[in-house]
């Protein structure tokens, strides 16, 4: 192109020097790390704090695959057709799997991820959950449960243990906590139940009723409340809590969207999912508080408008509560392992605001409020850090501290001009996140001046020039860059040299002028004179030379050199010029006639990619005729306009007998 736009990456960089950027705005907190799963399906997900590893089925590939807490894969077991449920042995040795197409449950050593066993369970159909109480494996089958006793020589399975409940023909989800000992949970077909489980079978406690749309249920560590991941009653949608005695609804956690996992964390804080392409997708609550602590939106990794969406009861926590654990599915049926830190911590606004612009060496007010949903403490401090051309990697500033109602204030003199930007940043406690904030002031700066000659010259093709920028009077900086920018599409902006002005604040550079060419020379400023930038276009004509062939000899004219041909003989003149994409050459061609020259013409060829065209005129058949031609490259008529126009040399020719 003959001009050449400022870029895209450029523009916004200048754009954004002027915009003050506010961080730390409240909403949905992002996913701390997300890691692609090769799995074509997720039946159930079991988390081993111990060596930090995370157990996922997958039914439809027959496999279980096992991560680390990132997401990085340290082990495939397959052969498992229709694997479902998981469970973990209570001394986190033995991770326990319900294999579907077979009838069986195998065992899986958490160390060597070896298969160490596997049980037949005496005829029942199908196992798809499992869940651990007290050392047995409970398992749901059909519409049943049973259980699984492994602690002795021999297995011991026991089946048909509903004890009077129904589920509708549904095999029953399964929960149980570690710290509640004897009690299980099963839930299906919109019932729910509450067993007191012995070595000889289990007891009903109490049997109720629940959502038909459940996918996941669980227990608290109390013991107190079952908690299901459905509630679509008139009152919205929600979590609700079941008292664990009777089955009444006794509290419930709303949410926006269609609810489809739920987990509850060592010390009851609850995490609740939704399917949901436009609202947060994991939502944290402290036990009790139907107001989210904080949550989590999945990105958009697919193809539609919405982001992904939380696998149905793909939820778990890590032991210590420094992770929920989710997987979600986009689109294109791509299944990712999402662990989401600090999830019991409230997530905190910082708002910073700064004034616009600046004068250097003056004082400035920078204002700012940290908001959380636990009101933080007046006198929390927030740490400054002040970053400029100067101190590029931030010079820490005392310590702010809030006021009752989190605001906050400081003052500071800027020393360095340009872009200053003021980050706050709180640390975190206990119970919130650390959370940080910033704004950008615009520093007053002098004015330098800055020149480059040569601009509008216009050179022979080849010629080398020396261009010279001079830079005037600066703080610290003497640095200048001189860049190239040759016209056409072909050709990149090229940096020529950066250094240091002489004594007499000059640079200069040499360009190969064989293109209309941008030079450009930038000072980047210092921390107290602006940047500049000022540019010399000089031009450079094409290159155009012509050949002639088919003569019998040359010979003058007066003092003018003509090629002589046989009157029946056709000339070829063969122009050559510095090539270019869709480059064209005019030919020329005069007469003369009665004593002056005449234009008879004039026509535009192609070059070829050697830079060449060949062109034959046809013999007139008579003596005596007299004629000039001369090819040319034209400025935008020629094609394209990379160079300055030329014209080549006239060649003169006669006919003769």
């Amino acid at each position: 192109m003959r001009r050449r736009s400022i870029s895209t990456a450029t523009a916004l960089a200048v754009l954004f020097s002027s915009v003050a950027l506010v961080a730390g705005a409240t909403g949905p907190a992002a996913a701390d790390s997300a890691k692609v799963l090769s799995v074509k399906s997720v039946g159930d997900m079991v988390v081993d704090g111990n060596r930090q590893r995370v157990y996922i089925s997958d039914p439809t590939g027959g496999r279980i695959v096992v991560t680390d807490y990132a997401g990085a894969v340290k082990a495939t077991l397959t052969g498992l057709p229709g694997v479902t449920g998981l469970a973990l042995s209570a001394d986190s040795g033995q991770v326990y799997a319900a294999v579907k197409d077979t009838g069986r449950i195998v065992s899986v050593d958490t160390v060597t991820y070896t298969q160490t066993a596997g049980y037949d369970l005496a005829g029942a159909l199908a196992p798809t959950t499992l869940e651990v109480v007290d050392g047995r494996l409970w398992f749901g089958y059909g519409s049943r449960i049973g259980s699984l006793d492994v602690s002795g020589a021999e297995p011991v399975v026991k089946l048909d243990q509903n004890a009077g409940a129904d589920f509708s023909g549904a095999t029953p989800l399964l929960g149980a906590d570690p710290a509640v000992p004897g009690v299980l949970v099963a839930g299906a077909g919109g019932r729910l139940a509450v067993y007191d489980v012995f070595a000889e079978g289990a007891a009903l406690r109490v049997q109720g009723s629940m959502d038909t749309g459940v996918k996941q249920l669980d227990l608290t560590p109390d013991g107190a409340q079952v908690l299901t991941s459905w509630d679509g009653s008139g009152n919205g949608y929600g979590f609700p809590a079941y008292s664990s005695t009777d089955l009444e609804e006794v509290a419930s956690y709303p949410t926006e969207a269609y609810p489809n996992a739920i987990a509850v964390a060592p010390d009851g804080t609850v995490a609740g999912g939704s399917f949901s392409w436009y609202a947060p997708d994991v939502h944290i609550h402290r036990a009790g508080d139907p107001k989210p602590t904080r949550q989590y939106e999945f990105p958009n990794t697919g193809d539609s408008s919405g982001g992904d969406v939380l696998v149905p009861g793909a939820l778990a926590w890590a032991p210590d509560r420094s992770r929920v654990f989710a997987v979600s599915e986009n689109t294109y049926g791509t299944f990712t392992l999402r662990a989401l830190t600090d999830p019991t911590k409230e997530l905190a606004a910082l708002k910073v605001s700064a004034p616009a612009s600046a004068e250097r060496a003056k004082k400035l007010t920078v204002t700012g409020k940290l908001t959380s949903k636990t009101a933080l403490p007046a006198g929390t401090a927030v740490k400054v850090t002040r970053t400029d051309v100067e101190s590029p990697s931030g010079k820490a500033l005392p310590n702010a501290t809030t006021k009752a109602d989190g605001t906050f204030s400081f003052a500071d003199t800027p020393p360095a001009g340009g872009k200053v930007t003021y980050k706050v940043a709180y640390a975190g406690d206990a119970t919130h996140a650390p959370v940080s904030g910033s704004d950008t002031v615009q520093v007053s700066r002098k004015a330098t001046s800055l020149t480059l000659n040569r601009n509008g010259n216009v050179y022979a093709y080849g010629a080398d020039v020396s261009f010279t920028a001079h830079l005037g009077t600066t703080y610290k900086n003497r640095v200048v860059e001189i860049y190239a920018n040759p016209y056409g599409s072909d050709k990149p902006n090229k940096l020529l040299k950066t250094a240091k002005v002489n004594s007499q604040g000059n640079l200069s550079a040499t360009v190969d002028m064989t293109r209309d060419t941008d030079v450009t020379a930038v000072f980047a400023g210092d921390a107290r004179y602006a940047s500049k930038t000022v540019k010399s276009t000089a031009y450079a004509k094409a290159k155009v030379s012509v050949s002639v062939s088919k003569h019998y000899r040359t010979g003058k004219i007066g003092s003018t050199t003509y090629y002589y041909f046989r009157k029946n003989t056709d000339p070829v003149f063969t122009t050559t010029m510095n090539y270019y994409a869709g480059r064209k050459h005019r030919f020329e061609l005069e007469v003369y006639y009665q004593g002056s020259w005449h234009a008879s013409g004039s026509e535009y060829f192609a070059l070829g990619t050697n830079g060449q065209s060949a062109v034959r005129l046809e013999a007139p058949g008579e003596a005596g005729i007299r004629a000039r031609m001369r090819s040319s490259y034209l400025n935008d008529s020629s094609g394209d306009n990379v160079n300055s126009t030329a014209h080549g040399t006239w060649k003169y020719f006669t006919f003769t007998n």
